[in-house]
């Protein structure tokens, strides 16, 4: 959509470090028989990146893990909040259009 300059190496041709995590675990999941169960198995999985990037922080404050290490794995479960975020808002929006119709 927006063409956005490269930024300390990093263009449209090198991948960052944590995008390369996202794709691998999306790319070994299993595809869902049906919406409900993509949307619990997005759920877990948003569940799972919260649980890590806790822990992750709880170890950056004991020295057990780095500066970077936390910074990534809180900002992959922001990223993993807002697409829940997001998700939830769309079905709360399509549920309320199926509502309002005539049958």
């Amino acid at each position: 959509m927006f063409d956005l300059p490269a930024i300390a190496g990093v263009g449209a041709t090198s991948p960052m470090q944590g995008d390369a995590t996202i794709r691998s675990r999306v790319a070994v999941s299993e595809p869902s028989s049906d919406f409900g169960s993509m949307l619990t198995r997005m759920a877990a999985d948003t569940v799972e990146t919260l649980k890590a990037a806790e822990a992750t922080s709880v170890a950056g404050i004991t020295d057990k893990a780095s500066v970077q290490q936390v910074v990534e794995a809180v900002m992959a479960a922001e990223q993993s909040l807002q697409t829940a975020v997001v998700v939830r808002d769309k079905v709360v929006s399509a549920y309320m259009e199926i509502s309002r119709m005539t049958i």
